[in-house]
């Protein structure tokens, strides 16, 4: 019978298909925000798609399941058939029945317009072990303590009987861990599995390794890592006393079906043989040492001697849960060959590679044997020329000179040449000093580095008719780049720490230019193991204890409910804010405890400000306002009617707490008047809306009378995005296209292709010259000049907000973001006084245009009487699918 219904289903299918008309194909199918992913342990996946171009709006979808590609591709799905929907959305839940592991589910989407079927090709996710009792492995260790130095070996020898039809490797490691089968390196990820609190949350990797295996004898390898699990260098965020720290272990299935349909398990267990490597120090915060005359050749092949090798031990997980990493991994994305290289000595050697980026250098050379090399990476020279750390050593603690930062050490075996790079560690830096215990020769050729990050989506572009403009946006980009491993950090050098507040303040740059929701998603969960019962979370998260005494105020951990509520505005998913909605509401439930009048001075303030100190009490208290509001918009969205009224109310409260505290009504100043101290409450919705445009005005004139920029961390986000989006968008340019300090432009001028951490460049030491905090200007390119804003009542750009402003001092400007509906084009050119202004809305979407009343508009593909209707509604230009051409007469 369920066989009648389903061709029954596929026969309607088809003859729906024939009323609509032709069909037309979809795009950009992905489940868990992934192409065709590899280990899903989510009982309901969420599955989304992208329309094609020019479909005006999408009036249902239906989606398929299965377990057979043939059937699904036919219309019918043994897992789940969503039936159509009439629902406009381009993201489902699967709903359908139980998934179970190792299983490889197809999927299709039908989706239908006014007069048309679009259907996509089949695609596929894999579940990996979904439940922790289907493990089969136990895990594994040598016998060492924590403070031996060497990585360890691991390898186990097997022999396949039969045909191998499909084999999966599931790797669960407490450290980092390379994997081989048979001499081979699987998969291309570095720095595997993510930093996590690793006695709460520990990662496992899903790889095919079908075509690596082999029917007959088959060897398995496996190198661990350090990582941040067994972190062994010292410095003052005391990673080296985490209270889970251990020597690196793991647990790995390998799951093997052959052409007879049998199913195979080889796993972790005492039988698996363990040796030294000549990996003979390795730290993810300083460095790696390498000695090649330990290297045991073939170690991962068949037929490998490993008799002298010890049987590995079997040990404890080291935390109860154990779930599949499933985010854009960290890979190498860029090779960069040096700019130029300066020989100081035949033993000295500098390397400049033009550019500051997070990652790894690799050196190949000649030598005697026992040389040693050492690669120091700096992001600054000195007048020697020689590599300068003063800038970024300035909080490690060293307890001797065993482990120098960020100086990589290679002993040369002398068999030929031979090629280092670092597989456990990632550093920041520019410059690569090479110094050699013995005279060596190299060339320009002989080194050549990786920029390494997360391998998150381009999601944004932005070009302009001013190259400054360019430079910072690229140099934005890089700093964002360079702090993204896994979760977002502050710099990839010193610290390499998850800063809350740099993170929060960064969100949208990273969003409109970066689709890093599987990265935000991850550090969330980060945040949910680090919360303390009463709400309290960490200055860096995750941390190893350090960060919940110092710098982890509202103003900065205020991550817990801004990330949340930025992934809704551009994805429109609520899952994120349905799963932190309880931390966020034992977050601001203490701090009203806590904090009952509204006001509070918890933080850190306008961090490293350029003159004037902003009141910590006024910039605290409106990030306890924005939680606040936060968490009463969650709830509504929730459908938590009590919660809403609750926290709206508390809203209001501290809202109000924060005028009466700081607001001069008469005069429209807030504390003393100074630039964060007039942004802050313009940008986060705190000031009474009578008074508005006098507190503008007074930012304006303020800043106009410093005649730059004065402000830290929390006002750099908030006074581009106050003037421009209260009718000075001129005077925001104006700073924001500065050459002169302080400025963004500053540190081009002066050189930089990444964000630094302080307005200075002056600094002798703790200045990073890689650094995101001041990033938020990339996102304010979009907002001000692009004008493109997501619509909190319509989330993920389903409707569009467009705001440009066609700023003095900048001729041309085009702004394009991929949206979960496609892409958004923003372009504007000005020509003898007027400016030619193009918009690509995307498929089943919307937008609203907002212009000066003003200016005079024509637009080719709205009548003028329609457009005139429009404009004397009072509102903006409603716009559908399409691209739009405005002829705009400015004043």
């Amino acid at each position: 019978m369920k066989r009648i219904l389903s061709v029954f289903f596929f026969i309607s299918l088809f003859h729906l298909s024939l009323l609509a008309g032709s069909i037309g194909k979809l795009n950009v199918l992905r489940c868990e925000y992934l192409v065709a992913p590899l280990g899903i342990d989510v009982p309901s996946p969420r599955l989304s798609w992208q329309l094609p171009v020019d479909v005006d709006v999408q009036e249902a979808y239906q989606v398929i399941v299965g377990t057979d590609s043939v059937r699904v591709a036919q219309g019918m799905g043994d897992s789940w058939n969503s039936g159509k929907q009439t629902i406009s959305n381009v993201l489902t839940v699967y709903a359908g029945q139980k998934l179970q592991p190792y299983t490889r589910y197809y999927w299709k989407v039908c989706v239908w317009d006014s007069n048309k079927m679009y259907t996509s090709d089949v695609t596929y996710f894999e579940t990996g072990v979904m439940d922790e009792h289907n493990w089969k492995g136990n895990w594994i260790s040598d016998t060492h303590n924590i403070h031996l130095k060497p990585a360890a070996y691991f390898r186990k020898e097997w022999d396949a009987k039969r045909t191998i039809r499909e084999a999966r490797a599931y790797i669960a490691v407490a450290g980092l861990y390379e994997l081989y089968i048979n001499g081979s390196r699987v998969g291309d990820h570095r720095l595997d599995p993510a930093y996590t609190r690793f006695d709460r949350r520990t990662l496992y990797l899903t790889h095919d390794v079908t075509q690596l295996l082999k029917q007959g004898n088959n060897a398995i390898g496996v190198l661990l890592g350090n990582g941040w699990y067994n972190h062994q260098s010292t410095a003052v965020w005391n990673f080296d006393q985490a209270p889970w720290r251990g020597r690196p272990k793991f647990c790995m299935d390998i799951r093997v079906v052959y052409d007879d349909g049998k199913v195979e398990f080889i796993s972790t267990g005492q039988d698996w043989k363990t040796s030294l490597s000549p990996v003979i120090f390795n730290s993810i915060y300083t460095a790696e040492h390498y000695d090649a005359r330990l290297e045991q050749p073939d170690w991962n092949t068949p037929g490998f001697d490993d008799k002298k090798w010890k049987n590995a031990s079997c040990t404890s997980a080291p935390s109860p849960l154990i779930v599949s990493q499933q985010m854009h991994p960290i890979r190498d994305v860029e090779m960069l060959r040096p700019a130029k290289m300066i020989k100081l000595s035949d033993s000295i050697y500098l390397f400049d590679l033009g550019r500051n980026i997070a990652g790894v250098s690799q050196l190949t050379i000649k030598g005697k044997p026992g040389t040693e090399v050492r690669l120091k990476h700096s992001e600054r020279i000195g007048e020697d020329n020689r590599a300068d750390m003063s800038n970024i050593d300035y909080h490690y603690r060293p307890t001797d000179d065993s482990d120098p930062f960020q100086t990589d050490i290679f002993i040369l075996s002398g068999t030929g040449e031979e090629t280092f790079r670092a597989r456990f560690n990632y550093k920041g830096f520019q410059y690569v000093e090479v110094t050699s215990s013995e005279p060596v020769e190299l060339t320009d050729n002989s080194l050549k580095a990786y920029f390494m990050h997360s391998d998150v989506p381009v999601a944004g572009r932005i070009s302009s008719s001013d190259e400054l403009l360019n430079k910072i946006w690229k140099a934005t980009n890089a700093a964002y780049l360079s702090n993204l491993f896994g979760y977002p950090t502050d710099c990839p050098q010193r610290e390499k720490n998850g800063w809350t507040g740099d993170a929060h303040i960064a969100i949208e740059t990273g969003l409109y230019n970066y689709d890093g929701i599987t990265v935000y998603e991850k550090w969330m969960a980060d945040h949910q193991d680090e919360q303390a019962p009463n709400g309290v979370l960490p200055a860096i998260i995750p941390t190893a204890g350090w960060g919940y005494h110092w710098g982890n105020g509202v103003d900065w951990t205020s991550t817990v409910a801004i990330i949340p509520w930025n992934i809704y505005l551009f994805y429109g998913d609520k899952h994120l804010l349905e799963s932190m909605y309880d931390n966020i509401r034992r977050y601001v439930d203490y701090l009203n405890y806590t904090y009952p009048s509204g006001i509070t001075d918890w933080g850190l303030g306008d961090w490293i400000p350029i003159k004037s100190h902003s009141s910590k009490e006024l910039t605290s208290s409106i990030y306890y306002y924005v939680d606040t509001d936060i968490l009463a918009k969650a709830a509504r969205i929730l459908n938590k009617q009590q919660d809403y009224e609750k926290y709206s109310a508390l809203a209001q409260k501290i809202k109000n707490s924060i005028n009466a505290r700081f607001l001069n009504e008469e005069t429209g100043i807030y504390c003393g008047g100074s630039q964060t101290e007039l942004s802050a409450p313009l940008y986060w919705g705190i000031v009474p809306e009578h008074l508005k445009e006098l507190v503008v005005y007074n930012l304006a004139e303020k800043v106009s009378k410093d005649g730059s920029m004065d402000v830290g961390l929390l006002g750099s986000k908030t006074i581009l995005n106050a003037l421009s989006a209260n009718g000075y968008a001129d005077l925001a340019y104006q700073l924001a296209s500065k050459e002169t300090y302080p400025s963004w432009g500053w540190w081009i001028k002066n050189g930089a292709t990444t964000l630094y951490e302080n307005w200075r460049i002056d600094g002798k030491k703790d200045i990073s010259l890689n650094h995101i905090m001041f990033g938020e200007i990339s996102a304010w390119y979009y907002k001000a000049l692009g004008g493109l804003y997501p619509d909190s009542s319509m989330p993920g750009f389903k409707h569009i907000i467009l705001r440009p402003n066609f700023v003095a001092g900048l001729d041309a400007f085009e702004a394009s973001h991929i949206s979960p509906y496609g892409e958004i084009v923003s372009s504007w050119k000005k020509n003898r006084g007027k400016v030619q202004y193009t918009i690509t809305i995307p498929s089943n979407s919307s937008a609203t245009l907002y212009l000066n009343e003003a200016y005079k508009i024509e637009c080719k593909e709205i009548n003028a009487a329609t457009l005139s209707a429009m404009r004397k509604k009072g509102g903006g230009i409603e716009l559908l699918t399409g691209i739009y051409h405005f002829e705009i007469k400015t004043k």
